[in-house]
């Protein structure tokens, strides 16, 4: 059995979302095939182990209840729900009733911050100290003016100023005593590091974070949606792309192609070895794992590749694959041209290029039947089909 915990975590879910439009309380809406109140309790129970409190509006208990279970898994037994009350104050103070007697640490969390890290719950949680309340905050970025109606009265230094986020944490005999002043005084407060500091006690800052904005507008919920798929796990398919590359005869020295040497055949023209079998490979590499093209990485901007072999740009995109998390699955390039006579060496060229590659590489060689510049021996023009796989 699991040592009962000394901290808990009241998820504030009783707000109605009047300016969400959900057609239900808002932590009740759904994000995608969860409930925001869901996706909240994800990050919960993800967490060290607490105490769960869900406060819940009147009439979805059992809602709620459900979303708390499915989150919960084995930490079922950590888990309850309570009915809130008319206002946010009222409904902590529910949650505050149901705390275990061994609880000594309290976070207070708004379910509609439903894409809060759990490393940030985590770092409330480890950050109270027994004495002052824990704020996680990000600094404002916007420029900030003070207004009166239309007319704009002073600018406000956005550097003395940063944005309240949730859970809140709390000791929780100092948090109890802070509710029970502000009910006798009758006064309402919206936020709880508020309510406690008004008490008298000190309230400490550590970082928030961005995926801790509060879902309010449908805006809000785009924004959580897009979130979510972006960061969606996706199978690890293979990817493909396709590169071309054509040179012109004339270049000086011997014939380079698909990285080897080829004496008594004219040359290639270009900016390195005008090896067009290495450079359709190199582009249909970078095309499939979506990491630009040969002239981004090694064209005339790149003075250290000039004149440099075919096989050093393959070499060097491999690497460029690799720091990218790709692995090379394999490539099939096919050359258009009248010479070299490329069968006889051709095991030689795929073996030397898939060396390199450390992938298989197939070269074919076909001739366009006089038709065209390659037909009429102006030059070489190579395809290339490549895969690449996420690692």
């Amino acid at each position: 059995m699991l040592p009962v915990p000394h901290t808990a975590i009241i998820v504030v879910a009783a707000g109605s979302g009047t300016r969400l439009a959900g057609g239900a309380p808002k932590a009740f809406v759904g994000i995608d095939a969860r409930s925001i109140l869901r996706h909240a309790l994800d990050g919960v129970f993800a967490a060290q182990p607490m105490q769960v409190i869900v406060v819940a509006p009147a009439g979805f208990e059992g809602e709620a209840e459900s979303d708390l279970l499915a989150a919960a898994g084995e930490r079922a037994d950590l888990g309850r729900v309570v009915t809130g009350g008319a206002t946010r104050q009222e409904s902590v103070s529910a949650g505050l009733a149901a705390l275990w007697g061994e609880i000594d640490t309290v976070l207070v969390h708004d379910a509609a911050r439903a894409l809060t890290p759990t490393a940030v719950i985590d770092a409330v949680a480890d950050s109270v100290d027994g004495v002052a309340g824990v704020l996680p905050m990000l600094p404002v970025v916007d420029t900030l003016k003070k207004v009166d109606g239309d007319t704009i009265v002073a600018a406000v230094d956005r550097a003395e100023l940063a944005a309240a986020q949730t859970p809140q944490g709390f000791p929780r005999g100092a948090l109890e005593a802070a509710y029970e002043d502000a009910r006798e005084a009758g006064v309402e407060y919206t936020d709880d590091a508020a309510l406690f500091a008004t008490a008298g006690h000190a309230v400490r800052r550590i970082a928030g974070s961005e995926r801790g904005f509060k879902i309010t507008t449908q805006a809000d919920l785009e924004r959580a949606r897009h979130l979510l798929t972006a960061s969606a796990p996706r199978p690890l398919l293979p990817r493909v792309g396709i590169g071309t590359d054509v040179h012109a005869f004339g270049g000086e020295g011997n014939l380079w192609l698909a990285g080897l040497e080829w004496p008594g055949e004219q040359p290639l023209s270009g900016h390195s070895d005008g090896d067009a079998v290495a450079h359709a490979i190199v582009d249909a590499l970078l095309g499939a794992a979506g990491l630009g093209d040969i002239g981004e990485h090694f064209g005339t901007a790149h003075p250290e590749y000039a004149g440099a072999h075919g096989v050093v740009f393959l070499a060097r995109t491999r690497e460029i694959l690799a720091e990218n998390g790709y692995a090379i699955g394999n490539v099939s390039a096919q050359l258009q041209g009248n010479r070299p006579k490329f069968s006889p060496r051709r095991a030689h060229a795929q073996a030397v290029l898939s060396e390199v590659l450390g992938a298989p590489v197939s070269v074919t060689a076909t001739t366009t039947d006089a038709l065209g510049f390659a037909g009429r021996g102006e030059g070489i023009s190579v395809t290339a089909i490549a895969t690449v796989i996420p690692l």
